[in-house]
């Protein structure tokens, strides 16, 4: 432990280590032209900053200096308060230069980097969280770390020119200890890295109900989500509770998922005038969001209000959540879509430098536009929760004022037209006023994997929603990331205007990507999205699987085998803010092995299952993902094939049928008998029309009903069947 005080202390810090002469106080920025927006925000400091590199580290080695690495992302609201306090001054800018060498590290665009440090630093001191700063020798190895320090002692908190005080006087005068400190952490990285097991629970229906029972147990049954603040969305644990009701008729999951997702789209976490949500809610009623937007978090939400409009029971409920999964939607279309087809990464929370001011209202303002929409502010205002008072200040700019977060205090009924027009007339004329505004700034580097879940979410809207646009949109945003992510065969993480693809692709752009092009496919039915999906299922199984002495253990690592060489290899194990790639290979080949009949394919998906099922019922909104893929096992695999003209109105029609609900253990595959998707995907062979009109056949593992050829017969089909399941979930 390096002797940084926990508090405010008198100013006795040691004096500083000294480099060559030579490159004390000069910075020489290299940010300007990096590709990543978070670090070319950093392109005017005074901090000499370097890029992640073997460069950066040799000339650590050179200097005989540690480095100062720092991890954040564009939209990371105290990375831009530490960048404002320390980032940008002379002060800290010299101690850095004269002392470190300074890297600095786009999360997104290196999640494996972050992976390590991360867990470094939660090892070190508890805790983790963005701004990442970690102190390393110039080997890579973390010997000391920490999050946000403010430029002075405060509060507390040691302030970062007292840390940077007591790392130099460790380097320079207890170098042995600080080596040894660092070993020890690896080592302790290493033995926490070691080869998951099985752990005997597999395709176990006792441990998905032991999950939902937790999952309900820390339901806030008064404001919705779990736990309490801050509060995220928890999208994959209610797609989890959703699928979980399907299958066993379990009423509290089914209350606790669709409580959850109206309690957040009445709060101030969704964006009541242009669509979208925020990342999360600082407290426990959704109100105050943490105001950055990202793709991811929107993506995965949409997901589940898509699924909760086709389940809910009742009508004004479905009406709701169609609504905000359309508003959603539009939201991803019109402000982050790429005009090529892919999607940017987020949206910051500070606009003008003040955080939410591009999203709030004085009750002045509110009152004009609404009144020259020519509807009466008063009502509108007690719909909103408009006061005089305002509900939400920026403490770091008091003089700004109190505005209101606009959030549905008193709903109208999600089911009146004549409500929701004039509702509509008034989101028009805020969002036009909002437009005269400022922006938040914009990261628009294109992610693979964030773009994978955009369009399988979009894919599934789509059809749910019977909205073409999406669909549409879902297909351009593959093509995007088909021309442009992928350079001679070799998939990419990321992309931005200008930069081109680089940083070869994670097992989160595999592994989502995977999955996104499966919902395609069943969606419009082109059978290049299969063969693309099988192949990219095949590369996360000989490149990203871990293998033991007795073979693939089920789990599987964030980088490839051929990836760039780490401290450490990390796994993507945990269904955190995004899914986990081992949770999302489940959920591939499980589908994989639906549209293919292979055995070896449920078996992988088995595999990971047993690795993780157990602990998966002991934490499970840690494992949303990995559970919604146990409930694919346990609920399927139905397999429907709708064998006839695609573009035929009797297809059409059978296809509508099946997206009317959502079937989280079933699969789709549309095609013409002798057409190319018959001869790509086995579920579609050797089924042929009947007298010549397009016919569907619902079956189990491949075992088939008689075919029909009528929209309410094969409505009639697939209800018997999910009665058939239910009835054998329940042990009726």
């Amino acid at each position: 432990m390096l002797g940084v005080p926990s508090r405010p202390q008198p100013d006795h810090a040691p004096r500083r280590a000294q480099p060559p002469q030579s490159t004390i106080g000069i910075a020489m920025n290299r940010l300007a032209s990096a590709s990543s927006p978070y670090l070319r925000q950093h392109a005017d400091n005074p901090v000499d900053w370097w890029e992640w590199g073997e460069e950066a580290f040799a000339e650590a080695r050179r200097r005989d200096v540690p480095v100062f690495l720092s991890v954040g992302y564009s939209s990371c609201h105290w990375c831009h308060v530490m960048a404002h306090e320390s980032f940008s001054d002379e002060e800290v800018a010299r101690v850095l230069n004269e002392g470190f060498v300074s890297i600095k590290v786009d999360r997104e665009e290196r999640p494996d980097v972050d992976s390590v440090y991360m867990d470094a630093v939660q090892a070190l001191s508890g805790h983790g969280g963005w701004p990442m700063n970690v102190f390393l020798t110039p080997d890579g190895v973390p010997f000391f770390g920490g999050t946000y320090w403010p430029r002075e002692d405060r509060q507390g908190m040691p302030g970062f020119l007292r840390v940077l005080d007591a790392v130099s006087a460790a380097w320079r005068d207890q170098r042995d200890q600080v080596l040894a400190s660092g070993r020890k952490l690896v080592a302790h990285l290493n033995a926490s890295a070691e080869v998951v097991g099985p752990d005997g629970a597999g395709l176990d229906a006792e441990a998905a109900d032991r999950a939902a029972a937790l999952c309900v147990s820390v339901w806030d049954r008064r404001e919705g989500g779990f736990g309490g603040a801050p509060k995220f969305p928890q999208a994959m644990t209610i797609d989890f509770l959703l699928a979980h009701h399907l299958r066993t008729g379990d009423t509290g999951a089914l209350e606790a998922a669709l409580h959850s997702l109206e309690a957040m789209s009445r709060g101030g976490i969704a964006d009541h005038v242009g669509g979208g949500f925020a990342r999360y809610a600082v407290d426990s009623s959704w109100l105050v969001p943490h105001f950055e937007k990202m793709l991811y978090d929107n993506a995965l939400l949409l997901r589940a209000y898509t699924h909760a409009a086709q389940l809910a029971p009742e009508p004004a409920q479905r009406a709701r959540f169609r609504r905000v999964a359309g508003e959603t939607a539009e939201f991803l279309l019109r402000d982050m879509r790429h005009r090529g087809g892919g999607f940017f990464s987020a949206y910051d929370a500070d606009a003008e430098g003040i955080e939410g001011k591009y999203y709030v209202w004085s009750a002045a303002e509110f009152d004009e536009v609404v009144a020259a929409a020519g509807e009466d502010p008063a009502f509108w205002r007690r719909v909103y929760g408009v006061t005089d008072a305002g509900n939400f200040s920026d403490p770091h700019h008091p003089e700004w004022g109190r505005h209101s977060i606009l959030h549905e205090a008193e709903p109208g009924p999600d089911d009146d037209a004549e409500y929701l027009a004039r509702r509509d007339l008034v989101r028009r004329a805020l969002a036009a006023r909002r437009a005269e505004r400022v922006p938040p700034a914009l990261d628009d580097k294109v992610l693979t994997s964030w773009n994978a879940l955009a369009l399988g979410a979009l894919a599934e809207a789509g059809a749910a929603l019977d909205e073409p646009r999406y669909v549409a949109a879902a297909r351009d945003c593959a093509a995007f990331l088909r021309d442009h992510l992928v350079v001679d065969g070799v998939l990419h993480h990321t992309w931005r205007e200008g930069h081109g693809a680089s940083v070869p692709a994670f097992l989160e752009d595999v592994a989502y990507l995977a999955q996104a092009l499966l919902v395609l496919f069943e969606v419009d039915g082109d059978p290049a999205w299969f063969t693309w999906a099988r192949e990219l299922a095949d590369d996360a199984e000989a490149r990203f699987a871990e293998h033991g002495d007795e073979g693939p253990t089920g789990a599987y690592f964030a980088t490839a085998d051929d990836a760039e060489r780490l401290l450490t290899r990390p796994k993507d194990l945990w269904d955190n803010a995004t899914p986990a790639g081992s949770s999302v290979m489940v959920d591939v080949w499980a589908r994989l092995g639906a549209l293919t009949g292979d055995p070896q394919a449920f078996a992988r998906a088995e595999r990971t299952l047993s690795a993780f099922a157990t602990r998966a019922s002991q934490a499970p909104t840690g494992y949303g993902e990995l559970l919604r893929g146990l409930e694919r096992l346990l609920s399927g695999p139905q397999e429907v094939a709708i064998v006839g003209d695609p573009e035929a109105p009797a297809t059409r029609a059978l296809r509508a049928v099946y997206h009317e609900r959502w079937r989280p253990g079933s699969v789709l595959a549309v095609g013409a008998p002798d057409g190319a998707a018959a001869e790509a995907v086995p579920l579609l062979a050797g089924r042929p029309t009947v007298d010549g009109r397009p016919a569907a056949y619902v079956c189990r593992r491949f075992a088939c009903r008689r075919p029909v050829t009528e929209p309410d017969q094969l409505r009639a089909e697939l209800d018997a069947d999910a009665r058939r399941e239910a009835a054998e979930a329940t042990g009726g």
